[in-house]
């Protein structure tokens, strides 16, 4: 077994809160490295982030890994996040550029996450392990592929510790980028993000946002079971096993599963895998 991981995003209703507390006793049961928070846009994560993240490691004592994103915000404000997740206890950061909040019309301070990763490092030290994102199938707003892993380059050189990427249904994908990162000299972990399958709707519209490929042959197949929810995750079970399989057997690192705060679908796939009791 490798090491696993599970991302989460911050609750902001009752309802959400219910969900993911029936999830996280599940999900803790696998022993998971550490679990991430994502950064809301729009400034939430001025309250919704750091909050997760206390109640992830007071009530559930879990290692936990906040989000900071650098876009629209200043580098007063980022300082003093980084000052509040160390007084929490915290070891791990996830360094993103992010996404421009709706309404926003201008940058924050800090513009890219290298920039980022390097104002972390200035402010902390090595206090923080920081992971950085990677994009396998190219981020869908860099010029080119090159230029994609020479931005990724630019992270690694800055300090990140390790990557988690973008998730992908092509381990060929995956398998490829990490050989150009070694290309290049970088010898970071670059650790697979791996998606449940649960609704096809919307894992299209994740996937057109984000610019993660679905192959044809699976959008045919979860286009034909239309409303057929069981049908639906019985086939997601079976493509995200083979593809998780497929990576340990590559050599994979570690696996990151992006659980949208959902116990059943991952441990469905870790069950298959044989690392649940």
């Amino acid at each position: 077994m490798i090491p696993i991981s599970f991302e989460f995003f911050p609750p902001k209703t009752d309802e959400q809160r219910d969900t993911l507390e029936k999830a996280l006793p599940k999900l803790k049961s696998q022993s998971p490295d550490y679990v991430s928070v994502t950064f809301g846009a729009g400034g939430s994560t001025l309250n919704y982030t750091p909050e997760t993240i206390r109640h992830l490691r007071d009530n559930h004592a879990l290692e936990a890994a906040p989000h900071i994103s650098c876009m629209g915000g200043s580098r007063e404000e980022i300082r003093t996040l980084l000052r509040q997740y160390r007084e929490m206890g915290c070891r791990r950061l996830v360094a993103l550029r992010g996404d421009m909040p709706s309404g926003m019309a201008t940058l924050g301070e800090i513009r890219y996450a290298s920039d980022l990763v390097e104002f972390i490092r200035t402010e902390t030290g090595e206090h923080f392990h920081i992971e950085v994102a990677c994009y396998p199938e190219v981020h869908p707003q860099a010029r080119s592929p090159e230029a994609d892993l020479h931005a990724f380059a630019a992270k690694a050189r800055a300090g990140a510790n390790s990557a988690i990427s973008q998730y992908f249904f092509s381990a060929e994908a995956y398998f490829r980028f990490v050989d150009d990162a070694r290309a290049l000299g970088l010898d970071l972990p670059i650790v697979p993000g791996v998606m449940p399958i649960t609704s096809s709707t919307q894992l299209m519209r994740f996937s057109d946002a984000c610019g993660a490929e679905i192959p044809r042959w699976i959008r045919l197949r979860l286009q034909s079971y239309g409303d057929d929810i069981e049908s639906i995750k019985a086939f997601g079970l079976d493509v995200v096993t083979a593809l998780s399989e497929r990576l340990i057997a590559g050599g994979a690192p570690a696996l990151h599963y992006y659980t949208m705060n959902q116990s059943t679908a991952t441990l469905g796939v870790l069950k298959r895998l044989g690392w649940t009791p």
